[in-house]
């Protein structure tokens, strides 16, 4: 569903720390690192500045290949000072089979690794919760991108929209806002990347960033920026090589 979702952290090394523990209980490996960014597959951090603070008030599920996995993250965190956001166990309200347990990361965003029957059909990330200011305005901004993001509009409970994909998101109000998230996904050509933009511009969604080459992250880089109505960054990607 995601080509990346990147997290700006306070504490590079910090937080790299933290996700090299809890991410390889689960089997995650970290994939790259340079001094700009730490990636395990396509979940990435990178360094806050003045103009990009760190990510807030973001919780991202990791998939777990079973309920043992869900309990050695877990306890790996715990065991090593990082802050309980929820013991492993069953959580009937999000499914059935659904089996999970919370940690903070060291900037405060909930990081949960995640059971279910459908986990062999997601990635590294099984889903996100981007809190926001106004989840009527978040659900329309998703949905007028979706034809390009794949990611279709389901459920809407109160307060809530979801969108489903390979993985889910779902936008929530609840008080808080997520802050400086970047969700990209995948695109099948340049010409997709350059409608993309295209289309959200054309209905009244913030440029941040327009179609073209981004050789600083590697040769054939293609990608568009937009802005979500709580300012963070969604990109649509062509890796051209």
């Amino acid at each position: 569903m995601w080509d990346h979702v990147t997290l700006r952290v306070a504490d590079l090394g910090a937080s790299a720390r933290f996700y090299d523990l809890v991410l390889g209980t689960l089997g995650i490996e970290r994939t790259g690192t340079a001094d700009w960014i730490v990636e395990w597959g396509p979940f990435s951090i990178s360094p806050a500045n003045d103009d990009k603070p760190p990510t807030r008030g973001l919780h991202l599920g990791f998939t777990a290949p079973s309920r043992d996995h869900v309990d050695a993250f877990w306890e790996a965190g715990v065991e090593a000072g990082y802050r309980d956001d929820g013991r492993p166990g069953p959580r009937p309200e999000y499914g059935p089979d659904y089996y999970g347990g919370f940690l903070l990361d060291p900037d405060g965003n909930s990081a949960e690794a995640v059971h279910h029957d459908r986990v062999g059909d997601r990635d590294v990330i099984d889903h996100l919760w981007i809190r926001v200011a106004d989840v009527e305005a978040a659900k329309a901004f998703y949905d007028a991108i979706a034809a390009h993001t794949g990611a279709e509009l389901g459920s809407e409970p109160p307060r809530r929209g979801h969108f489903e994909g390979r993985g889910s998101f779902s936008v929530v109000e609840d008080g808080r806002v997520t802050e400086e998230l970047h969700m990209a996904f995948p695109a099948g050509d340049r010409a997709a990347v350059d409608a993309f933009h295209r289309d959200a511009l054309a209905a009244g969604y913030r440029d941040n960033g327009g179609p073209g080459l981004r050789p600083e992250y590697h040769p054939g880089y293609y990608g568009a920026f937009v802005l979500d109505p709580d300012g963070n960054n969604v990109e649509l990607v062509f890796h051209d090589r």
